[in-house]
Order: structure tokens, then sequence, then C-alpha cells
């Protein structure tokens, strides 16, 4: 390979398959649908990628090599263990639940509110319940595992007049196709979501392509875009009441005919003039259709954080690509060690085969139970032992699946190969653990804005919609909390928030998110604090029913009970 065929780029640890050099190749077996005259030319690795992903994920990178000319890739053995290592990473990540959590709201219950953290609270509430209708946690999960596995998910909202509500899908990152303006900006004003429509002979349906384009311009009085005869005008958005802006989005859902495309007329280049625009259920035709907003709702999730320069991410399996390949051609040579094993291969001197009467020719014998040969006097049996081979091979696998453990960063103990007895305390579980947190916590770093961008477009698609309880104003800042991804020590971290609590180091707030964040059944920190305070009060009451405060401090009296109520449970 020359230096001009070497490409480094988000995809070059796939460059040692031979399928890869197929991507886009007229006639290609392996990838022909990459041979669409819609796809564009710099797009054929990234989707390729995907689709050999993908291959690992249901067992069938043999055959999708076979397709590429490895006849012999049919025989190999794939038992799994791709599908495992990206549903262990996916769990850890999601953790036991995720929570919509907007900044300042825990403080509304307080005595002495911050300003803005009733306002939070009630969005709070808002949001978990858009998130209740929308299965939000069916839906992370879809894009998540698309992310973990693949490198990239995509998710869109849009705004449904019946459900007065922003709906929310997850996408195959395949169909994504941004449009960069800037290789350093983050948010292209251009997005096509854009896929394959099979032929229906049935319905008397040609093959077609779909696309639908999300794109910022400027507003015009008219309909059309400045430079094409309109004026442009202004608008005031409810989430900025003090600014005049002069963009907008513009949606325009068309299919084409694959038979009407010509070279050269890739996805950014299709004849207008040869689309069919879709409509909305009220009869609207979506060509170019003004959403109201001055942002692409469209947000793309990238598994972990891109290298500078770059837009995508990286899957969970790709540096372990070529050990997966070890392990299914080590279980491919176990398997056929395993049958001369449990069936040896015999060699017999001096034997007296059976003739067969109607042919007159030795048959050959079977190795089964109960078989009887004879043998003359100085006959002999010989068989081949294969169990020591097929012992290395056990041993090679397990070796195996220790360096995808190490080099994936879930580690042995994450994915629950590590032998117990081996772990003499829990300090060395987690240091054990220790590359497993970083990468969860790389991952959910990579995520972090993303949610937060997702959870904006949310409210002011609200805002946008003008729905009940949704007023004009500044978007609040909401996040996806999630839930740890490691068992922690709950009683440990009870004794340590109840000494600090009764020491005064720590707020009755921080000690209840302390507790939550342990893994115990608290669903509302705000309203735990509440019952907290509440039962404290009802406690000094009843003292002081019976006798006064020895003290003279309730203040202090108050603190001490509500102390006593988080060392004995009472909440719970």
């Amino acid at each position: 390979m020359g230096l001009r065929q070497l490409v480094i780029d988000a995809w070059s640890w796939l460059n040692y398959k031979p399928v890869m050099a197929d991507a886009g190749r007229p006639g290609s077996r392996a990838f022909p649908e990459l041979a669409k005259t819609w796809v564009p030319p710099h797009e054929l690795r990234r989707l390729a990628a995907y689709k050999v992903l993908a291959s690992y994920d249901s067992n069938q990178a043999g055959q999708l090599a076979a397709a590429g000319g490895d006849a012999g890739a049919l025989e190999r053995r794939e038992l799994g263990d791709a599908a495992n290592l990206v549903d262990t990473a996916l769990g850890y990540l999601l953790g036991s639940e995720q929570k919509v959590a907007v900044e300042g709201a825990e403080h509304a219950d307080e005595a002495t509110p911050t300003p803005g953290a009733a306002e939070a609270a009630a969005v709070q509430e808002r949001l978990r319940k858009w998130a209740d209708k929308e299965l939000l946690t069916f839906r992370v999960q879809q894009a998540e595992r698309a992310a973990v596995l693949l490198g990239d998910s995509v998710m869109a909202l849009a705004w449904n007049p019946q459900k007065q509500r922003p709906t929310l899908r997850a996408y195959d990152p395949g169909f994504f196709f941004p449009q960069w303006d800037d290789e350093d900006d983050d948010f292209p004003t251009q997005v096509h979501l854009a896929w394959d429509l099979p032929a229906d002979d049935d319905a008397g349906l040609k093959a077609r392509v779909r696309r639908v384009t999300y794109e910022l311009g400027p507003i015009s009085e008219d309909g059309g875009e400045d430079g094409d005869g309109g004026s442009v005008a202004g608008r005031t958005y409810p989430w900025e009441p003090g600014r005049v802006s002069n963009v907008t989005c513009y949606l325009t859902d068309a299919e084409w005919l694959l038979d009407d495309l010509k070279n050269g007329e890739a996805l950014d280049r299709l004849p207008m003039g040869k689309a069919s625009f879709r409509v909305r259920a009220d009869g609207t035709e979506l060509n170019r259709l003004d959403l109201m907003i001055d942002f692409v709702p469209v947000v793309h999730i990238a598994n972990t954080i891109p290298d500078g320069g770059e837009h995508w991410g990286r899957s969970v399996l790709a540096r372990v690509l070529q050990a997966l390949d070890e392990l299914a051609a080590t279980d491919s040579d176990s398997s056929a060690a395993s049958a001369t094993t449990g069936t040896p291969i015999i060699g017999l001197a001096g034997a007296r085969l059976p003739v067969d009467r109607a042919t007159g020719r030795p048959q050959e014998l079977e190795v089964k139970a109960g078989a009887v040969w004879q043998l003359g006097e100085t006959g002999r049996m010989d068989a081949l032992d294969t169990s020591p081979q097929l012992a290395e091979l056990r041993a090679r696998v397990d070796h195996l699946l220790e360096r995808i453990a190490a080099n994936s960063r879930v580690t042995a103990a994450g994915l629950g190969t590590l032998d117990a007895t081996e772990v003499p305390s829990g300090y060395a579980l987690k240091l054990a653990l220790g590359p497993l947190d970083a990468l969860i916590g790389m991952m959910r770093l990579a995520r972090e804005h993303k949610y937060r961008l997702l959870f904006k477009m949310v409210q002011r698609l609200y805002q946008a919609g003008r729905a009940e309880g949704w007023t004009a104003g500044e978007t609040l800042p909401a996040r996806l909390s999630w839930a740890p991804h490691t068992p922690t020590d709950r009683g440990a971290v009870l004794e340590e928030v109840v000494k600090a609590y009764g020491a005064g180091v720590l707020s009755l707030e921080t000690a209840v998110m302390m507790l939550l964040e342990a893994g115990y059944p608290i669903k509302d920190a705000s309203q735990e604090v509440e019952r907290i305070r509440a039962k404290a009060e009802q406690d000094a009451a009843a003292r002081r029913g019976a006798q006064a405060p020895e003290d003279g401090n309730g203040q202090q009296a108050d603190g001490e009970r509500a102390t006593q109520v988080l060392s004995t449970g009472a909440t719970h």
C-alpha cells in the first residue's frame, strides 16, 4: 500500500478489512446500496463502516466478508460476543434510570427558595410529563444503542398540532447527512435525512429515494428567500423577546424516482423539478415549509468525544474489532477440534472389514457406540487424541476475552467474567472497575451537551406552538440525569451522610441528593426534603407538648431531629 492509498480518518480502524475497498464500487455484492447515484461519495466510508459494525452485532460478519470475495468466511463461528459487549456497555451507560433535571428546581421547596426555583420546578414537572408521554426512556435506549454500536445516532423533534406537544423520533445514523459550512461549526445550517424506498409491484410503485431537509435561511415576506426576489422580514421568537431575528428553519419532504436520477445528481443536488412533495395531514405541501423556529430540530449524538476537525463518534467495538475476528477464528477452530475429540479419528491395522454384498467392496467403518470390529492376531487400533489442542484453544479464548475486556475498557469485572474469589476487597474491585468508570464518564460527557440541547429544543417548540402553560421567556437549562452505573455501598454512604449532616458541613438538600445518587428509592429530592422537615417538626411539636426544650434553641433541636430521621430511615 502506497502512502497515497493510506487513509487515516475516523474509520481508519477498518482499513484492515478487504471488504472496505468495495464501498461504492459498481457491482459490489457487499455494499450494493452504496452504488446508488444519490449517495455522496465522501459519505461512502462512513456508511460502509456502519454496515460492517451492524454485521458484527447480528453475527453476520462472516456473511459480509463472503459477499466481498472471502469464500472461507462462511465457515466463521460467531457466538454473540460483539453484541454482548455492546449491550454491556449500553447498560452501564444508561444505568438503572434516567430523569430530566432542571437547574434550580431542587430548591423550590426550601423555606427560603432561591429566585427562579419555583419556575424551574414547574418547567421540570412539565418536561417530565412530556418525557412520559413521548416514551423518552425508550427513545433514548433506541438512540443510545445505535450510538454505542455504530458510533453515532440521531434524534429529531417535530411539533404535533393534534397532540399539542413535540414528538421525538430516533433515526438510523446512516440516514443522516449534515451539510457542514465550516469544519469548526458543530451546528450545520442544513441537514438531510435520506433513505431508499423499495419498489412495490403490487402497489405499482417504483424504487424511490426520500429526502427530508431542514435548512436555516432568511425569513421572507412572500415565502421565498432573499436572493430569489423575496424581501427579508424579521420575527421575534418567544424565547428571545427583546431580539428581532431574520432567520427561520424551512422543512422540505420529497421523493424522487431512482430511474429519474443521473450520475452527478447527488443528495444535495437532486433535481427539484422531478421531486414529488409530501403533504401534511392538514393538506399543507411540505415544500420549504416555514417551521417558525430559528434552529434545526435534529440532534446528533456521538458515542465519544470527536477528535479535532471531526464530527463523528467511535463505536465501542472499534479498537477490539480485530480481537473479535481472532475470537471468531478460535471458536471456529475449537468447533473443528471438538468434532475430532468427540468422534476421534481411528486407525486400524489387521482388521477384517465387512463386505458390501451388492458391490463386493469393503464397507466403511463407523465410529459409534456399540460398534464391534474384528482384528487379527497382529491387529492394532490407534486413536488420534486432539483433546490437548482443544484445551489450548479454550485457553486462547479466555486470553482473547481478557484482551477484549481490557482494550475496550469495559473490563473483566464489568463483563462479569472476573472470578469473585480473585477480588480480595471492595477497594480492589473499585480499582478493577476504574477503566470502566473512566469509559462511562467519557461517554456521558460526550452526551451532556447534546441532551441539554434536546431539552432546550423541546421547550422552544412548546413556546413556538403556544402550548398552554408555556409563556415567552428565556429557556431554562435542563439536563438528563443518569443513575450510578455501578453498585454503591449504600450503608457507607448513609453513615457518611448522617455524620456530615449532623456536623453541619452538609445541607439537608445535599444529603438527600447523595442518598438519591447512592440508589436509595427517592423519587423526588425536593419532596423528600419536605417530608423529612415535616417529620422533624412533628417530632419537635410532640416533644414540646411533653416538655420544653432544655437547650432553648429550637432550630438546633429541629436539625438534630432531622439528623435522627436520616439515621433511622423513618421516611423510607
